[in-house]
C-alpha cells in the first residue's frame, strides 16, 4: 500500500512518539523518517495500523469510532525499538490537552533529546536517553536538564558528563517509579 505522507510524522498513527525513537535519531540506511514520513515505505513496507487509519480517513487511531480496537490488545505490554509503555496514555493526553499542545510538548522533548545525544551521549546511551525522554514528564525532564547543566563543568570529559546525566535521569525515574528499560515480548 502507498501511504499518504503525514503532516506530523513524529507522533505515529498508533500513538508512538517516533521523534523519540533511536531509529529516528540514527544516521545512515536504518534511519526511520517517522510515521509515514518521507521515504517511509523503504523502511516499513507494511503497517497494518497505518493502512487501517488511512482507510478510515483519520490521522490517529484515537479518532476512530472503533478505538481501541483489537489491534491495541496488549500493545503496551512490550516494546520494540521504542517504548510502547505510554502509547495509550499518550492518546488520552492528546484528548485532554489537544493535538497542538501535545505536538508542542513532543517537539520540546525531541529538542531535549537532541541536547542529551549531542552533549551527554558517550556512544552507548542513545536508547537509554530515548526511553527516558519518552517516559519522564516534560517538567521533570526540564528540571533534570537544568540540574545536569549545573552539575557538569566545561572541562568534564564526555564520560563524566554522561555519568552525571544518567545518574540524575535515573534518580528522577526512580522517584517517579518509572522503569527505564525496554520490555521484551513475552515468549508464547
Amino acid at each position: 500500500m502507498d501511504y499518504k505522507q503525514r503532516k506530523y510524522p513524529l507522533f505515529s498513527a498508533c500513538g508512538l512518539n517516533c521523534g523519540l525513537c533511536p531509529r529516528y535519531h540514527t544516521d545512515g540506511k536504518s534511519k526511520c523518517p517517522g510515521c509515514a514520513g518521507e521515504d517511509f515505505l523503504s523502511k516499513h513496507p507494511t503497517c497494518g495500523v497505518l493502512s487501517c487509519s488511512q482507510r478510515h480517513g483519520i490521522e490517529y487511531c484515537y479518532q476512530c469510532d472503533e478505538y481501541p480496537c483489537k489491534k491495541f490488545e496488549g500493545v503496551d505490554n512490550s516494546d520494540s525499538f521504542i517504548t510502547h509503555k505510554n502509547q495509550l496514555t499518550d492518546f488520552d493526553k492528546v484528548k485532554n490537552i489537544g493535538l497542538d499542545a501535545y505536538e508542542a510538548e513532543l517537539n520540546i522533548k525531541v529538542e531535549l533529546l537532541k541536547v542529551l545525544l549531542m552533549n551527554y551521549d558517550d556512544g552507548r546511551r542513545k536508547s537509554f536517553f530515548c526511553i527516558t525522554v519518552n517516559l519522564l514528564d516534560l517538567q521533570d525532564l526540564k528540571s533534570v536538564m537544568e540540574q545536569t547543566k549545573d552539575e557538569t563543568k566545561p572541562d568534564d570529559t564526555l564520560k563524566e558528563k554522561c555519568t552525571t546525566a544518567v545518574r540524575l535521569l535515573q534518580t528522577m525515574a526512580k522517584k517517579r517509579d518509572i522503569s527505564l528499560q525496554l520490555r521484551k515480548k513475552p515468549k508464547s
